[in-house]
């Protein structure tokens, strides 16, 4: 078998195994989109949900996940920042490759970890908790954000920082009036993949964050939160009520549906890092 013989049946191997990730991909989407498209009415984002989920809409649920998603980013961005900024900055050899690739093994911990360990450490003093839960979403999304900032970092053109050396500045002042400036499109890229994947997490805020009955919102910091996740999760157990199945395949589409929003905005944020990146 020559060169070319084989070229062509790798090429042909790998188109057929990309066809069938996408039909998969489109089959699961367009099932969700299906079964999830009549429990949407009127008031299905906007409306509380009544007797057990089975009615009413997921507005609580909905509010819950956006105040975790939130509170894990500003938790998660400033020791990112300030993590890849010194990395990139201030180390070399090494120490700095092995912070990076520490990054990757954390990246890679199985998210029930997350959610046993987490709750070890920070349950055992703020209980179950929207903070526990954000806290622990926060370490979670941490190496999402580091990758996505330090990608911008590293992309940026060499002539920024030696127009600021020959202005005097020093390495501070280069960071703030510079780098940081230049990077913007890389951290909200992070950013947005951070919400995204925090969005889709269960396991980890499963045991420490959310109520499983109940749709009020939290009162104070030691309360629970209500989410889609965990609503879903109920629901899903009443697989023989097919209202109960309606209502989880509609809060499911509404969860697709917001992670990929972020994730598209922050293709198109990427997409601009990278145009940047090579001016």
């Amino acid at each position: 078998m020559n060169a070319v013989t084989v070229e062509k049946t790798v090429l042909a191997f790998i188109g057929t195994i990309t066809f069938l990730i996408v039909l998969l991909l489109v089959f699961i989407l367009g099932a969700l989109f299906v079964k999830g498209m009549p429990a949407f009415h009127a008031g299905f984002l906007f409306e509380e949900s009544r007797d057990f989920g089975l009615s009413g809409g997921i507005f609580y649920q909905a509010v819950g996940t956006l105040i975790l998603m939130t509170t894990a980013v500003l938790w998660s961005l400033p020791v990112a920042l300030g993590s890849v900024l010194f990395q990139t900055e201030y180390l070399s050899g090494k120490f700095k490759t092995f912070l990076t690739q520490l990054t990757y093994i954390l990246n890679a911990t199985p998210t029930i970890l997350f959610g046993l360990v987490g709750y070890l450490f920070f349950g055992e003093y703020l209980g179950v908790s929207w903070v526990t839960g954000s806290l622990i979403l926060a370490v979670m999304i941490l190496p999402t954000l580091q990758v996505s900032i330090r990608e911008a970092v590293e992309a940026l053109p060499e002539k920024y920082r030696e127009a600021g050396m020959a202005l005097g500045l020093s390495r501070p002042s280069q960071i703030r009036r510079i780098i940081l400036p230049q990077c913007f499109y890389g951290i909200v890229t992070g950013v947005l993949l951070g919400l995204a994947r925090a969005a889709g997490e269960t396991a980890a805020i499963m045991f420490t964050a959310t109520t499983f009955s109940g749709i009020q919102l939290p009162q104070s910091f030691s309360d629970p939160v209500p989410t889609l996740q965990t609503h879903i999760l109920v629901l899903a157990q009443e697989a023989a009520n097919p209202q109960s199945l309606a209502q989880a395949w509609g809060a499911g589409l509404v969860l697709l549906g917001l992670v990929f929003m972020l994730t598209l905005t922050a293709w198109a944020f990427r997409t601009r890092v990278v145009m940047e990146s090579e001016q």
